[in-house]
């Protein structure tokens, strides 16, 4: 199950790019989110294989994720580990040129087969679209 989210924005791709794979500077733009890197990727360190672990607000527990996909500055795809109530849940942002600007297509996904869970996964993928669009356009 999939749903995907879209949004332009008038940032240059590259800018764009910075921001998505910063994940310790997710911190800047995710409210209250607390973020580190358990395992450097290659061969940059947020790039293929990275674990980031993102600690939120409340009693949840923190959401660990590994980057599975890392093709600057045009994909970039990620699996949660452990932390989210979705099984098999995965995320890919695909950013192309558009203009001057940047497109943005979101897609978050899990192996649940229950209907209802793509309500859930919608609104996810919407709030992280919205962040990350505000944080692109202050980049």
């Amino acid at each position: 199950m999939h749903v995907t989210a879209h949004a332009t924005v008038g940032t240059d791709i590259q800018k764009v790019w910075d921001t998505l794979t910063d994940h310790v500077g997710m911190e800047t733009w995710g409210p209250g989110v607390s973020v580190s890197l358990g395992r450097p990727g290659t061969p940059e360190p947020n790039g293929l294989g990275a674990v980031r672990r993102i600690s939120t607000p409340g009693p949840g527990p923190d959401i660990v994720e590994e980057v599975t996909t890392f093709e600057a500055p045009n994909v970039f795809g990620y699996k949660a580990l452990s932390g989210t109530p979705f099984p098999g849940y995965t995320g890919e942002v695909r950013l192309t040129r558009s203009g001057t600007g940047t497109r943005i297509d979101y897609a978050i996904g899990s192996t649940a087969s229950f209907p209802l869970v793509k309500i859930p996964l919608a609104v996810i993928g919407q709030v992280l679209l919205r962040l990350l669009v505000r944080a692109a356009a202050r980049a």
